[in-house]
């Protein structure tokens, strides 16, 4: 066991960054169940450490897994879920003999944030701690764990049935497991902005989506406030989880899908309606967003029609 860790004790300095390929690059997910032969264990040791900007959910339904994350080697048994935050190194193995059945669901929870959970955006971005925090949850309480476990379970079914609207069936189900660890965050890990700040933007983020397809200064988003450039940008990022050009150009990514989609404009066209002129930075914020090219994009959406 010293050989194997001496073989693999740099990964979690280099770990592997996987590149996650959505099944639905519309719902932002990649959901599998692994079974593994019941005679068949192996040391953690011998798998690298691995990582990926997507959330990850794993939910037991069967024998144990061990998983080792930065903080702590954990095996997990049946009923029991983890969350491993986005980007942060992992690995995981079947520890002892036996039957083992488990879901595995990657997930980029910050692109299931809408118009209406504009406030929760923060919560969800990571970028003052990991998910990882919010384990301490399924420690805790037994029932949300369970319907944590369930919830997952629902997702796992939903994307294989992929019965009539099973699309809003799995984003209906990722908003009720966010919601559940939002109520359930006794702690406080989580952080969302406050409906009165929130309303003190709402003028610049009307300001943003009526001017996507021309020029935005962020000097009229400070003079629509009454406040300062630099207080604006450090305001903003605080209340809203990203900076004011990370948001725009959210926004204007996610107009581009809809126009990608709906509408017969060409690529150069739609980059031009989303205030993109420059083709090389829509290709590059496009795959970014997306894992994938704006043509790529509209032709598996085309497909699925």
């Amino acid at each position: 066991m010293a050989n194997d860790y001496h073989l693999y004790e740099d990964t979690y300095l280099n770990p592997i960054n996987e590149d996650v390929i959505y099944q639905n690059p519309l719902l932002f997910l990649k959901i599998w169940e692994i079974q593994s032969e019941a005679n068949y264990y192996d040391i953690v040791e011998r798998h690298p450490w691995h990582h990926h900007k997507e959330v990850e959910f794993l939910a037991i339904i069967e024998g144990q897994l061990g998983v080792q994350r930065k903080q702590e080697y954990k095996v997990l048994h049946p009923g029991d879920v983890m969350i491993i935050g986005s980007s942060q190194p992992h690995r995981s193995h079947k520890p002892y003999k036996g039957t083992l059945q488990y879901i595995v669901f990657q997930v980029d929870l910050v692109r299931h944030i809408d118009e209406s959970t504009i406030p929760y955006l923060f919560a969800f971005s990571e970028l003052t701690q990991p998910l990882d925090e919010l384990n301490y949850i399924f420690n805790n309480d037994q029932v949300v764990k369970a319907e944590a476990h369930s919830l997952i379970s629902d997702v796992f079914s939903e994307s294989h049935s992929k019965l009539k609207g099973y699309e809003i069936a799995i984003s209906y189900i990722i908003k009720k497991l966010m919601l559940l660890l939002l109520r359930s965050d006794t702690k406080n890990k989580l952080y969302y902005t406050e409906e009165n700040d929130l309303t003190r933007l709402r003028p610049v983020l009307d300001y943003i989506d009526e001017n996507l397809a021309d020029k935005i200064y962020i000097e009229d988003a400070c003079s629509l406030v009454n406040l300062s450039y630099h207080y604006f940008i450090r305001y903003f990022k605080r209340m809203m989880g990203v900076s004011f050009l990370e948001y725009v150009n959210y926004k204007r990514i996610k107009k581009s899908e809809l126009l990608l989609m709906t509408s017969d404009l060409s690529i150069t066209e739609v980059g031009y309606e989303v205030g993109i002129s420059n083709m090389a930075q829509f290709y590059k914020l496009f795959k970014r967003h997306n894992h994938c090219s704006p043509k790529e994009f509209k032709k598996r959406m085309r497909s699925k029609v």
